[in-house]
């Protein structure tokens, strides 16, 4: 019987994915903690916000703490800190790899190097993450100046959803690249999340 309290802190684009998996495998006593997603429009504040999140988990205390946080874009600030504060997280560098896989995502990069990734949260919240933060529902003009090295868009799905599918084909038509469509699943999110929990 598990009985370690485990502290899992992640990021909020993948809070319906990590919750998915708890609940397949009756991991009830792992609590989730989310930052806000829109952090990976600023890394520089994810660091300093899981260290405040760390401090918490440990007042309020979690055994155990575990990052859901790949390195995200933070440049090695989630590992110093991970290091420092003698916790682990997830592997890889950032949701598109850990979702298809880190070393299947590692073995078609060369042919993905000109790839947009989108997952189900990006598709969902595309208008919100993609285009407002990049202000292109102002300056439209943009477009090209951001996109114009991608070739094409690559929705990486944890869900089957022919609702979602479409949304990714239409972010694909909006910034004028090709579509392809591959299904995850959670790929190495679940394996890593209840290795951390059953730890």
């Amino acid at each position: 019987m598990i009985s370690q309290k485990v502290q899992v802190i992640a990021c909020g684009a993948i809070a319906r994915e990590v919750i998915a998996i708890l609940r397949m495998n009756k991991l009830a006593h792992v609590d989730l903690q989310c930052l806000p997603a829109i952090y990976h429009a600023r890394p520089e504040k994810i660091a300093p916000a899981l260290e405040t999140a760390i401090a918490e988990a440990r007042a309020n205390g979690f055994d155990r703490i575990f990052i859901g946080y790949a390195d995200c874009g933070t440049g090695g600030a989630i590992d110093r800190l991970c290091e420092r504060e003698g916790v682990e997280r997830l592997s890889g560098p950032h949701c598109y790899s850990f979702f298809a896989g880190n070393d299947d995502f590692a073995a078609r990069w060369e042919d993905d190097v000109t790839a947009f990734f989108l997952t189900d949260f990006l598709a969902r919240q595309f208008e919100a993450f993609v285009i407002e933060p990049l202000g292109l529902d102002r300056h439209p003009e943009l477009k090209d100046m951001y996109f114009s090295n991608y070739t094409k868009l690559v929705y990486l799905s944890q869900e089957e959803d022919e609702a979602l599918q479409e949304k990714a084909r239409w972010a694909a038509d909006y910034l004028g690249l090709s579509y392809e469509y591959r299904h995850t699943g959670y790929g190495d999110l679940g394996p890593e999340l209840i290795k951390a929990a059953r730890a």
